[in-house]
């Protein structure tokens, strides 16, 4: 038998030494990836623990993520002239015809009050200052209810001796619940009467040359006024009070604004502050480099007066 010719250093290492050894690496090995990971999952990057929140303000360098909010309905290529858009819109909203001829119908006169006049911020001193301003000879107003502000707008023209034709953007549904606080507005197969009571007083106050409805929602109704080309020197906006629905009304109002005009509004000044109407007007001055300007109650954004920078 040959004689084993290996260091003896070697030949004194048995197979469970080397077991051992292996076993005690692959040990260490597998708690040094554990810890790390540990590590890493209990620790996040500096930058995302320290980088605050974006103010909602900071959205206007960053475009793309108001996308979603953005308005890309057609419009018509050029304005219709203010002497067209009544009749625009008794052609493509009534058939051709007035919605005051023969009203109210006989089944309706036990239902209607002679007249019935509610708003809020109706009778501000903003409506005068403006169309003595401006002396629009198109006024829209998105918002309407019972027609308080537009027929107190009416009178005011009047007074300037101007002729001018509103437009009463509503859906005139009301909102839900509003019968709680308004239970002579009558109902009829389930059909409130909102509408036939604001034509009633139109027709009382003998506005019915001045003041055309158009009974839509404010969305799908500024996007065919868009797609007519049917514009305003002066439009108010006074339908939705929440963020979302202040900020669709004044970015689809803006784009049938006629260039120097004027967009206002209700409801700057209320409890909702920079979750309401006060954001929706904030970030849009914003973007539009517009500078905002308040009259009682009311916001104004003069197109006149926008910033260049």
């Amino acid at each position: 038998m040959k004689e084993d010719q290996r260091p003896l250093q070697q030949r004194n290492k048995s197979p469970t030494s080397k077991l051992f050894t292996r076993g005690a690496a692959y040990v260490v090995l597998v708690l040094l990836s554990y810890t790390l990971g540990y590590l890493s999952h209990t620790s996040p990057p500096q930058q995302q623990q320290l980088q605050p929140p974006s103010p909602v303000f900071q959205l206007a360098d960053s475009p793309s993520q108001l996308d979603n909010f953005r308005v890309t309905a057609p419009c018509a290529n050029s304005p219709l002239p203010p002497h067209l858009v009544f009749p625009t819109i008794l052609d493509r909203v009534f058939n051709g015809s007035s919605p005051y001829s023969n009203f109210p119908p006989p089944y309706l006169s036990s239902f209607l009050k002679q007249k019935r006049i509610k708003g809020w911020g109706s009778y501000g001193a903003v409506f005068q200052h403006l169309i003595k301003r401006v002396k629009p000879q198109v006024i829209i107003e998105v918002g309407t209810f019972l027609g308080a502000s537009a027929l107190h707008m009416v009178n005011v023209t009047r007074e300037l001796r101007l002729q001018t034709q509103i437009l009463c953007l509503d859906d005139f549904r009301g909102w839900p619940g509003f019968r709680d606080r308004f239970k002579d507005i009558k109902m009829i197969n389930g059909d409130v009467l909102l509408f036939q009571q604001f034509m009633q007083n139109v027709i009382y106050f003998n506005a019915t040359g001045s003041v055309l409805p158009v009974p839509f929602s404010t969305a799908s109704g500024l996007e065919k006024l868009c797609e007519w080309g049917i514009t305003a020197d002066l439009i108010e906006i006074d339908a939705g009070h929440d963020f979302i629905s202040a900020w669709g009304d004044i970015n689809r109002a803006y784009r049938i604004l006629r260039p120097g005009g004027v967009i206002f509004g209700h409801d700057y000044f209320t409890m909702a502050d920079n979750r309401g109407v006060r954001r929706a007007v904030n970030l849009f001055a914003q973007m539009n480099n517009l500078k905002i300007q308040t009259d009682g109650q009311h916001w104004v954004l003069d197109t006149s007066l926008a910033k260049h920078n």
